[in-house]
């Protein structure tokens, strides 16, 4: 009887012109997240202060995947990373332009650097990247590449074009592709008294094991800038989108920046990151 009243109510409604109520199922929270990053913010300790704060925040639980630049945006593209963490300009504005990125924002900058031997056996101390480079190869000694599709490669191959020069092509034995993150080819660079490009806040969390100094720095090219980008989940509907618009404003938020420039200070005397949320590309010169 109950159920031939509540259709007989429902007929009624619609009769009055009263359409019966939508049943709104909301969106199920997906906790678990996967953020593909940079070596360089796993390796300098950065991310093992900011994840656990994000993670206490907002209840999702972070799968950090650290690779190269290159790699993180090809996670993206696969839909097996929701959020990323990268510093490869030039391969984000393609990533954003053929649309599998949805947001992306400004976090932050440091620089690199070009680390080698005390001795400095080709002499580069003090000159400018593109110099330093041409007379490593003019000396013919020990070059540590990453040669992983990374931030830090893409850089490392730009001087090397700007030197009109092509050892990744060329493969002399003086040049040496790891195929590794940032603290393995410091290492080994290290070992073999060689030079290699690194950022400067992983040179500085591992320079107690190495037997490497800064020799080339502070040149307008070095610039090393961070961007977060959320995978589009138009490109990947199983992305889990709005993990990833957490995170991207978790990064941006002016606590998160305030943690990110003091970072580094109490060991380092220097911060490893300037925060940038409140700049433009433009300010940065890209």
């Amino acid at each position: 009887m109950y159920k031939l009243s509540l259709i007989a109510f429902s007929f009624l409604l619609t009769a009055c012109g009263f359409a019966t109520p939508a049943i709104v199922v909301p969106p199920v929270f997906q906790p678990n997240l996967i953020l593909a990053t940079t070596t360089s913010t796993q390796d300098s300790g950065l991310l093992d202060v900011l994840i656990p704060m994000f993670e206490a925040e907002s209840g999702y639980t972070v799968q950090t995947v650290a690779v190269g630049s290159g790699q993180a945006m090809k996670m993206g593209q696969e839909g097996n990373a929701d959020v990323l963490l990268v510093h490869s300009p030039s391969a984000e504005n393609q990533f954003m332009a053929d649309g599998w990125g949805k947001d992306r924002a400004l976090v932050m900058h440091n620089d690199f650097v070009i680390v080698g031997p005390t001795d400095d056996p080709a002499q580069i101390r003090g000159l400018s990247a593109t110099d330093a480079f041409k007379a490593i190869a003019a000396a013919q000694t020990s070059f540590i590449a990453r040669g992983d599709e990374s931030g830090t490669s893409t850089k490392e191959l730009g001087i090397w074009t700007k030197a009109e020069l092509d050892p990744a092509a060329e493969q002399p034995a003086w040049y040496t592709e790891t195929g590794q993150g940032m603290g393995a080819t410091l290492i080994i660079a290290s070992e073999k008294n060689g030079y290699t490009l690194t950022d400067r806040a992983t040179f500085l969390a591992n320079r107690d094991h190495l037997d490497l100094e800064i020799l080339v720095e502070g040149d307008t090219s070095l610039l090393n800038v961070y961007h977060v980008i959320t995978v589009n989940a138009e490109k990947r509907p199983k992305v889990n989108y709005d993990g990833a618009k957490t995170f991207l404003e978790f990064m941006t938020a002016p606590a998160t920046q305030e943690i990110i420039g003091q970072f580094g200070m109490d060991k380092y005397g220097q911060p490893l990151f300037y925060p940038d949320a409140d700049k433009t590309d433009a300010d940065l010169g890209l």
